[in-house]
C-alpha cells in the first residue's frame, strides 16, 4: 500500500514514450494569445492585469539592469503555477514533483546570476562571503561558510518546491483512501474526513501558488545581489 502512494510521482509513459514532455508542453497550450483587435476579452485582460502586476512587484527592488529578466521571470512563474494547479487534478501528473526538473531550472538561473555579479561587479559579488567588521581570526571560517552557503541556494530552490509539492500530494492521497475505507464502516467519521479533505485541497491550491511565487521571488533576490 504505501509504495502505491509514491507511484503517482513516478513519470508515466506510453509505448515506452515518456510523457513528461506533453505535460512541461501542455500549459503554453491553455493560455489565450493575443488578438488583432483594439478591445480584447475579459480572459486575456485579466491574464494582461496579472502579469503585469506580478512583473511591477518582482522587478520593484531591482535596478534597471535587473529589469532585462523580467520577462524570463514572469514566464517561469505562469509556468510553475500552471504546471502545479493541473497536477492537483485527479488522473494527472505534476512535473514539479520531480527534484531533477526543478534542479534544471534552479541551477543555471543561480549560476546565471552568480555569472552576471562576477562580470559586472566582482568586487561586490566577493565582498558577499565576508561580511563587514569581521573579526580576523574568523575570517577563515565565514568565508568557507558564506561560500557553502552560496552553493546550497540552488539546492534550497529545487528542494524546497519538490517537498512542499509532494508533501501535499501525500496528504491528499492519504487522507483520500482513508475517506473511502472509513465510508462504509463509519459514515459520520468519513464526512468529517471529506471536509478535511476539502479544505486541505483549497490549502495545497494557495500552496501551489505560493510555491511557484517563492521559487521566483528568490531568483529575483538573487539577481539583485549581482545587478
Amino acid at each position: 500500500m504505501m509504495v502505491s502512494f509514491f507511484d503517482q510521482f513516478a513519470s508515466p509513459s506510453y509505448l515506452g514514450i515518456p510523457l513528461i514532455a506533453i505535460a512541461i508542453a501542455l500549459p503554453w497550450v491553455l493560455y489565450p494569445t493575443s488578438s488583432s483587435r483594439w478591445i480584447n476579452n475579459r480572459l486575456i485582460t485579466i491574464q494582461g492585469w496579472f502579469i503585469n502586476r506580478f512583473t511591477n512587484q518582482l522587478m520593484l527592488p531591482l535596478n534597471v539592469g535587473g529589469h532585462k529578466w523580467a520577462l524570463l521571470l514572469a514566464s517561469l512563474m505562469i509556468f510553475l503555477i500552471t504546471i502545479n494547479m493541473l497536477g492537483l487534478l485527479p488522473y494527472t501528473f505534476t512535473p514539479t514533483t520531480q527534484l531533477s526538473l526543478n534542479m534544471g531550472f534552479a541551477v543555471p538561473l543561480w549560476l546565471a546570476t552568480v555569472i552576471i555579479g562576477m562580470r559586472n561587479q566582482p568586487t561586490v559579488a566577493l565582498g558577499h562571503l565576508l561580511p563587514e567588521g569581521t573579526p580576523i581570526p574568523l575570517i577563515p571560517v565565514l568565508i568557507i561558510i558564506e561560500t557553502i552557503s552560496l552553493f546550497i541556494r540552488p539546492l534550497a530552490l529545487g528542494v524546497r518546491l519538490t517537498a512542499n509539492l509532494t508533501a501535499g500530494h501525500l496528504l491528499i492521497q492519504l487522507i483520500a483512501t482513508a475517506v473511502f475505507v472509513l465510508l462504509p464502516m463509519m459514515p459520520t467519521v468519513a464526512i468529517l474526513t471529506a471536509t478535511v479533505l476539502f479544505l486541505l485541497t483549497l490549502l495545497e491550491v494557495a500552496v501551489a501558488m505560493i510555491q511557484a511565487y517563492v521559487f521566483v521571488l528568490l531568483l529575483s533576490l538573487y539577481l539583485q545581489e549581482n545587478v
